[in-house]
């Protein structure tokens, strides 16, 4: 059994008119299947609107399900009490696309991580402060910065401090939402770099959302492809990228900016008899 198991889930919403009746369901996610391996990064990539953060926040559990099941490590988080669902949300963080907004702006970058770590392991005193400072080191933040608010960090640092606050409990799995999409590109290097070693010195299991292909090919060791809820294509990262089946694939494909103009014209290789 895989480390995490998703099997026909689905997120339907019903929006309501200013009549107050409900209209057709609007399907968010629309009977996913997807597995990831312990230690593995899976890249989620598509279009925006297409899903991809629903599906993310329903396995936070932070959205309910409409149908379909979302397993952990052999347990059933759709199927968990409220109370032992905060129990074991320890074992799977999210890290934001807003590093701004997901921050307290009333907390100090102390306070939000001391409040994180605490949640594992109470601790007190010099003993948390100096598990902080190990904390923020560990994600390549001063600790001398720690009695700093979220509006004195630029962006890159607070996406450091969103990170640190995610892997603060020791999670086994890390969700990770568009988390360089708000940063400059001098800076989202430097964070997917960060990423790429807490994964292997963390032995972190991570679903890796993005709607940059570039970015999911240098992360992910396989790749689902999102389009209107559903999963349309699955595979080994470089197979997806070299030969791609879906036509929507090699969209996407076609639209990652290159240096030549004669780059852009060549479609990645795909046999007549892959077309769908």
């Amino acid at each position: 059994m895989a480390f995490l198991e998703l099997e026909n889930v689905c997120v339907y919403f019903s929006p309501i008119n200013a009549r107050g009746r409900t209209q057709c369901a609007v399907k968010a996610v629309d009977g996913v299947s997807l597995s990831i391996e312990r230690g593995e990064i899976l890249g989620l990539v598509g279009e925006s609107g297409c899903g991809k953060t629903t599906l993310s926040r329903a396995i936070m559990q932070l959205q309910r399900v409409t149908s379909g099941r979302i397993i952990l490590a052999g347990e059933e988080l759709t199927a968990l009490s409220a109370r032992e669902l905060r129990r074991r949300r320890l074992d799977f963080q999210m890290i934001f696309q807003d590093p701004h907004s997901s921050l307290n702006p009333r907390f100090s970058l102390f306070s939000t991580l001391a409040e994180a770590l605490s949640r594992r392991k109470p601790l007190a005193g010099r003993e948390r402060e100096r598990a902080v400072a190990g904390l923020m080191r560990q994600v390549g933040l001063d600790p001398a910065w720690m009695y700093k608010y979220p509006h004195e960090f630029s962006g890159g640092q607070r996406q450091r401090t969103a990170i640190a606050r995610a892997i603060a409990p020791e999670p086994a799995l890390v969700l990770a939402d568009e988390p360089v999409s708000a940063l400059d590109v001098s800076i989202q290097s430097q964070i997917l770099n960060l990423l790429n070693d807490l994964r292997l010195s963390m032995g972190l299991t991570m679903l890796f959302i993005s709607h940059d292909l570039s970015v999911v090919r240098y992360m992910a060791d396989r790749i689902a492809v999102m389009r209107r809820g559903r999963i349309v294509e699955y595979g080994e990262a470089e197979a997806v990228f070299r030969r791609p089946r879906h036509p929507y694939t090699r969209q996407l494909l076609q639209a990652i900016p290159r240096l030549q103009d004669e780059e852009r014209s060549a479609p990645p290789e795909t046999p007549a008899s892959q077309e769908r």
